[in-house]
């Protein structure tokens, strides 16, 4: 029953506040019909029956007492219409939304004598009552706004108009404390994609205490990545300085097998030394902005085939995103290194939705195991099956990278099988 209760239940802040707000005012209407309608409404329409119907009996026993004039004088003046029947009613007949009229019923039932039955269906706001009376049957046509409380629904349109013009004023103040909240979120959804967003706090005390820690928590990540960076700058100048002059002074070597062993070296030590500061720096120095993704995709392409990669295209001709294009470009090209070290031929799909746009990276090479997909896009991760990430020199980097900027990007690395070229499908997902 929990799970069923949660699954209609609305998701949102603004419809669970609304609901804790609606909740209590139905229920309040409820309690107060049930209490002063069906209690108040029909003790009303007990007594005034009751009263009518003690006129009534007067009338009647003036009547069979044989002083017919004085009995129609008498109903006259209150307002009674006396009428001998051949044919009377037999019964109670009521619409079924006369909600005083069991109870009219009732008490005409009970306390008039020689009753035979009552029409109150007609909407002249008459009732027709039939009675026996010694030896004649008699028709008597009373004015309902005489025996019992009239347009009780008034009650209930006041009720419901003032609950929905109190419900209407509770949103507008619950939109303005729900403003600061969602401020505050979509900062910190911009700030998890690396975008500064203007924040100030607003609203409750609680509220600005939340949009505070957030202010103090943004500039101290913001300080430490600035400093990271610093940080990285100096270590990237420090280790390029002296594979400069290794690569100066083997250069001015004579040339043989040794020399150009050790120049490789270089050239792999210098490769690993950029690979893991890309890694380490991530993206979190570039700007957003907004970007034909399939362009930028077949920019990838065209250099991976200027390489003598074979790379096929396919899916949405344009697709508009925000996003940082170098560190897209870094992911891609990643990927596509992985598929050119493994197989022979690449597929990349670009697909665009309403919450995310994806490339999909497909290669027909022999794939990752389903086991150790998790593995394989954690940092410096060496794989020892039959598809190795981390071989021909590397050092275990190129999907983590892609999978760090998947998520910079509000969405996700997702690793798979192909089913068109039987290796490794990778999807990077991205957040629109």
């Amino acid at each position: 029953m929990a799970p069923r209760m949660k699954s209609i239940l609305p998701r949102g802040l603004y419809g669970r506040a609304l609901l804790i707000l609606v909740v209590p005012i139905v229920t309040i209407q409820l309690v107060v019909s049930i209490a002063f309608i069906q209690r108040h409404f029909e003790r009303v329409t007990q007594q005034m029956t009751g009263g009518v119907v003690a006129e009534l009996r007067l009338v009647l026993d003036l009547r069979a007492a044989g002083r017919l004039d004085d009995a129609a004088e008498l109903a006259a003046g209150l307002g009674f219409a006396v009428n001998p029947i051949t044919a009377p009613m037999s019964g109670v007949r009521r619409d079924a939304l006369d909600l005083s009229g069991s109870v009219l019923a009732t008490t005409l039932q009970a306390d008039l004598p020689g009753f035979l039955g009552a029409d109150l269906t007609h909407e002249d706001n008459y009732v027709r009552a039939d009675v026996a009376l010694g030896d004649e049957t008699l028709r008597l046509t009373l004015d309902r706004r005489r025996m019992s409380a009239t347009n009780p629904h008034q009650l209930l349109v006041l009720m419901i108009v003032t609950s929905v013009l109190m419900t209407g004023i509770a949103y507008l103040f619950l939109r303005n404390q729900m403003a600061p909240i969602l401020r505050l979120a979509r900062a910190a959804e911009a700030f998890g994609k690396g975008e500064h967003v203007t924040y100030r706090p607003r609203g409750a005390t609680e509220v600005r205490a939340a949009g505070a820690a957030f202010l103090d928590m943004r500039a101290k990540i913001e300080r430490a990545i600035e400093s990271r960076t610093r940080m990285l700058s100096g270590v990237s100048h420090d280790l390029r300085t002296p594979l400069t002059r290794l690569k100066l002074g083997l250069s001015m070597l004579p040339e043989d097998e040794e020399t150009a062993a050790l120049l490789a070296d270089v050239a792999d030590m210098e490769r690993l030394v950029n690979e893991f500061l890309a890694f380490a720096r991530g993206d979190a120095t570039e700007e957003t902005e907004e970007v034909n993704l399939v362009d930028l995709v077949r920019r990838v392409i065209e250099n991976a085939e200027r390489a003598g990669q074979k790379v096929e295209l396919a899916g949405d001709p344009v697709l508009i995103l925000r996003l940082r294009p170098a560190a897209v470009t870094r992911a891609l090209e990643n990927l596509l290194g992985n598929a050119r070290r493994f197989g022979s031929r690449a597929r990349v799909t670009v697909i665009g939705g309403e919450r995310s746009a994806r490339i999909i990276v497909e290669d027909d090479g022999p794939g990752i195991p389903m086991e150790r997909r998790d593995e394989a896009v954690q940092p410096f991760a060496r794989l020892d099956g039959a598809r190795d990430p981390n071989r021909g020199g590397g050092v275990g980097l190129g999907l983590s990278i892609a999978a760090d900027v998947a998520r910079s990007h509000g969405g996700a690395l997702r690793l798979g099988e192909s089913e068109t070229l039987g290796g490794l499908r990778a999807e990077l997902a991205l957040a629109r």
